[in-house]
């Protein structure tokens, strides 16, 4: 799936980015003029700074959780959990404020939010892991600032779709997807006091997605990958945001 056309440009969707359309156009256009090596860079370096801006919420999340880890002061009147459920929400509104995120990846933030909190409150409250912090923002011992790391990834999910032109060759059925997604998120309650059914959720994944393309636009082409590898790759790259957490001692 190629073209040599340039779709209309995703960054038109921010305001932010709209008034850098034309000039980055005209850079990729003198990249391409300079042979295939330039070009290939250029369009590596695109990629990263796709990637990057897609992450734009999660990543500001992670640089809070470090920062307060690093400098927050133990005796301050706001307890840290309080402070980053608050920095959390007056980043949500700045990047409004700012064109940096769109109404319609910000309505994405509250679903994954609820679903992150309750799934918290579960882990929390079966011993999983504890919040052990003093908070007032919480419930049932579990943080609010907690739902905004769910939330980081519906706001990922949401702008890479966008900024990538996602389309899919040999992608199995809702009829399929549907009762495999419901049996994980069964699986993630039950396998406390049940079988764990994880190996077999991953089998049945790797053969209901095994033939699965995935084509998305970096630039001026599709390019394609097996939609496997990208679930491993965001898996790997939620898998080390979770560390971060972990490691900056929320």
């Amino acid at each position: 799936m190629t073209t040599g056309r340039m779709a209309p440009s995703a960054a038109r969707t921010w305001p932010f980015l709209a008034g850098f359309v034309a000039a980055e156009r005209r850079l990729g256009e003198r990249a391409r003029a300079a042979g295939r090596l330039p070009a290939f860079a250029y369009e590596f370096l695109r990629f990263g700074m796709k990637q990057g801006w897609a992450c734009l919420f999660g990543g500001l999340i992670c640089a809070l959780l470090i920062g307060t880890h690093l400098f927050y002061p133990a005796d301050a009147p706001l307890t840290r959990y309080d402070f980053l459920t608050l920095a959390a929400i007056l980043i949500q509104v700045a990047l409004l404020a700012l064109g940096m995120e769109s109404w319609e990846e910000a309505k994405v933030i509250p679903l994954y939010h609820v679903v992150g909190t309750a799934m918290e409150i579960f882990k929390t409250g079966i011993g999983s892991w504890i919040y052990p912090e003093a908070s007032w923002l919480r419930i049932m011992g579990v943080p609010l600032f907690t739902g905004f790391m769910y939330a980081s990834i519906g706001s990922y999910i949401a702008r890479v779709w966008r900024l990538f032109d996602f389309r899919f060759t040999r992608h199995p059925p809702l009829v399929f997807t549907l009762p495999l997604a419901g049996a994980i998120y069964v699986n993630f309650f039950s396998h406390h006091s049940m079988a764990d059914l994880r190996a077999g959720l991953f089998i049945a994944t790797g053969v209901l997605f095994g033939g699965t393309i995935v084509h998305f636009q970096v630039w001026r082409v599709h390019r394609r990958m097996p939609l496997l590898l990208g679930f491993v790759l965001v898996a790997g790259f939620i898998w080390l945001a979770e560390n971060i957490g972990t490691a900056s001692r929320v």
